[in-house]
């Protein structure tokens, strides 16, 4: 800002003195301020920082823990925020999710930041399209949300080993989410690169980055009490200044607390809320609360049902009218006046009066809106996990290993208050109306939805078996005994993340075949498939073979490493070890990687492919033409008919289908799609159907409601 000397503008600095006196006395004369009276009340909404220049706006404090309430600047301010992942949503929908957000009353975007896509070969980043994290934050900027970031190193969030990226198994001695050397030198690498980004986004750097998580959950993890001190100065040696959280639920809570970060929780139901907001009493003092992840529905496996948080919108108790809300007299929000209900509201912070609760109508309020109502009421600022969930677009998909491994499904629509197609739901209904209730102001109105459409079959015209795809692939990795996936010596050394690996072998005899697959491997003898081998199915029989060399293969396919429990280090993927034939191990293999990035299919030239046969030789690859005729639409993919793959269209990943269920629909959004013809190509393990079908809507399977 320029300096200006008085003595040579006498007649600029009069105006200035002139225009506040002016100023001062229209508002005077607006307000009408009475001592007592009503007017106080709406002087008290008046946003008083939006009044103010910009460039005499101070960022000093940034957000504090204060006491019991968290201050921005020199002002109360309460977290209501809401979680949405800018990897799993199309970039050309950020906005449209976000403008959903910010009219639903809340104020504060979450996000996760996953170093696997960030850094998928050490040392190369990529912040590029639909992974420029700086965009997203920015772009919650200008919608008017601030930002709390969470940028691990590991996030969990049901991705791949937790957002960890594979090739840092490569070491046969890793020890994740420790101050073990190899993993701590990883971690500095990508902390140098991803805080420079970060740091001038922060809110004393101008930004809206109000707050940052220290690692996620380690409390449930705690392998080494070195760790979580490293990871927080880690953040802070790079230039991260505003407050830092950690998040635990209810198992980790007391172990996963750091000294100089202040301890948030994550919960379902508002029965753990006591319990939880005493602990943290006892082990943090008077402090701000806050539920870190109030999750809003749950994620779901392949095989099992879909996940449903009860939504009925019955009548909800009330905070106040947002005409008698209380509003504290020094709750100066920068983004917009905002109002308290009654347990938020301290003496010490300058009320001037409070309003009774009253509820509206009788009935049973659904378990969100009761959850929400109680952490609210209860003084707690609060996130939303998920407000909008989205898509496992590619292989990115985690998995689950307790007693058994489920892998998740591709749709991460988590019952959340958004659909996984941006839609608004029961919950985000009855959201907005309380969280209105207690704005303090009218809410934005919320955008119109995005239009759906069914769009005609498409019939595969031609086909590529998998067998006669081969020669058109990199050259195969030789080797005397197996590797597994992040062992290979492909991508620049950092081996192999996502998808498929093809293990081939000769054998001149029949037998037992046992071999170690991680996650799930069909077997052939030539090109007829025998059966699988996963986790259970250890061992197959390998029938007869013709005189002389057989060829066995095995196609093994990464279905999602465990993103949650103490087994991470173990999350290798492909052949794990030896594969025996009669308890003989057997030798010299050919190893190819199908990992079906977009590189992968620009081999597969139009003169490649071949008219698709009676009787197709599985697995194979079928494409067909997608006709859109006028300006595209979101649609769901419905493969009736297919059994088990993965469905590209123009390139994109739209993630795995399997007829087990739940989820019998792809999100295809119509932001991937162009006017005209567009490519469809799905790659089947077994069984095809004749059509790939296009609908409006989008079906995930057989509800099982959670209590």
């Amino acid at each position: 800002m320029p300096k200006w000397n008085v003595r040579q503008r006498p007649g600029r600095m009069l105006g200035l003195l002139l225009l506040v006196i002016l100023s001062f006395l229209v508002l005077r004369r607006y307000l009408h301020l009475q001592p007592g009276g009503c007017d106080r009340e709406v002087a008290r909404r008046v946003n008083w920082h939006r009044m103010t220049p910009l460039w005499m706006r101070q960022r000093r404090l940034g957000l504090q823990a204060k006491g019991q309430n968290f201050m921005l600047e020199d002002s109360a301010f309460w977290i209501f925020g809401g979680s949405v992942h800018y990897f799993r949503v199309p970039r050309e929908y950020w906005r449209d999710r976000l403008l959903k957000m910010k009219a639903c009353g809340l104020n504060t975007l979450t996000t996760y930041v996953p170093w696997n896509l960030h850094e998928p070969e050490r040392g190369r980043f990529d912040f590029s399209g639909n992974l420029d994290l700086e965009a997203f934050v920015l772009l919650a900027a200008e919608v008017g949300l601030w930002v709390i970031l969470r940028p691990g190193p590991y996030i969990c969030s049901e991705m791949d080993l937790g957002g960890l990226p594979s090739w840092l198994l490569q070491d046969p001695d890793m020890r994740l989410r420790t101050t073990y050397k190899g993993f701590a030198e990883a971690v500095d690498l990508y902390f140098d690169h991803l805080m420079a980004r970060v740091v001038p986004l922060q809110y004393k750097h101008g930004g809206p980055i109000i707050a940052v998580q220290v690692e996620n959950e380690y409390g449930s993890y705690n392998k080494d009490p070195a760790y979580m001190p490293y990871v927080k100065k880690a953040l802070e040696d790079r230039g991260i200044v505003e407050l830092l959280l950690t998040s635990d639920n209810k198992d980790g809570l007391s172990k996963g607390i750091v000294d100089g970060a202040l301890a948030t929780i994550n919960l379902q139901s508002q029965n753990e809320l006591q319990f939880l907001t005493t602990f943290l009493l006892s082990v943090q003092g008077v402090q701000p609360r806050m539920v870190m992840e109030c999750w809003t529905g749950w994620f779901d496996s392949w095989g099992g049902p879909h996940s449903i948080l009860d939504s009925s919108v019955a009548q909800l108790p009330t905070l106040c009218g947002v005409d008698s809300t209380p509003v504290l007299e020094n709750a100066e929000n920068p983004l917009g006046p905002v109002a308290y209900p009654r347990s938020l509201i301290d003496e010490d912070l300058g009320a001037s009066r409070v309003c009774a609760h009253g509820p509206r109508a009788a009935g049973d309020p659904a378990q969100i809106l009761e959850t929400v109502s109680a952490i609210v009421d209860s003084g707690s600022s609060i996130n939303l996990y998920m407000f909008h969930g989205g898509t496992n677009f590619g292989f990115i998909s985690g998995a689950v290993h307790l007693q058994d491994y489920k892998s998740d499904v591709t749709s991460y629509d988590y019952d959340a208050v958004l659909t996984e197609a941006g839609d608004y739901t029961a919950k985000y209904t009855g959201l907005r109306e309380f969280f209105g209730s207690i704005s303090g102001a009218p809410l934005p109105a919320p955008p119109d939805l995005l239009p759906k459409t069914a769009y005609e079959p498409v019939m595969p015209a031609l086909y590529l078996s998998l067998w006669d795809a081969l020669p058109y692939l990199e050259e195969p990795v030789t080797s005397e005994k197996p590797l597994n996936m992040e062992n290979l010596p492909i991508n620049g050394g950092n081996g192999q993340s996502f998808g498929y690996t093809l293990y081939e072998t000769t054998i001149t005899s029949s037998g037992i075949l046992s071999a170690c697959v991680r996650d799930r491997g069909q077997v052939f003898v030539n090109t007829v498939s025998i059966g699988f081998l996963d986790y259970k199915r250890k061992k197959i029989v390998v029938p007869l073979v013709q005189q002389g060399f057989t060829v066995l293969r095995i196609l093994v396919e990464n279905c999602g490493r465990v993103n949650y429990g103490t087994n991470i280090d173990d999350q290798r993927k492909g052949l794990i070890g030896n594969i025996y034939l009669n308890d003989s191990p057997l030798k010299k293999f050919k190893i190819y990687s199908l990992d079906m990035k977009k590189s992968f299919f620009q081999r597969f030239h139009a003169d490649k492919w071949n008219p698709l046969p009676d009787v197709p030789v599985f697995p194979a690859f079928f494409l067909g033409p997608l006709l859109v005729s006028v300006s595209p639409c979101d649609t769901f993919v419905k493969l009736e008919g297919w059994e088990k793959g993965v469905v590209f269209i123009n390139g994109q990943n739209l993630g795995r289908y399997w007829n087990i269920g739940p989820q019998e629909t792809l999100y295809l959004p119509g932001a991937w799609l162009d006017q005209g013809l567009n490519q469809v190509i799905v790659f089947e393990e077994k069984m095809a159907g004749p059509v790939v079908q296009f609908t409006e809507t989008p079906y995930l399977g057989r509800h099982q409601y959670m209590n």
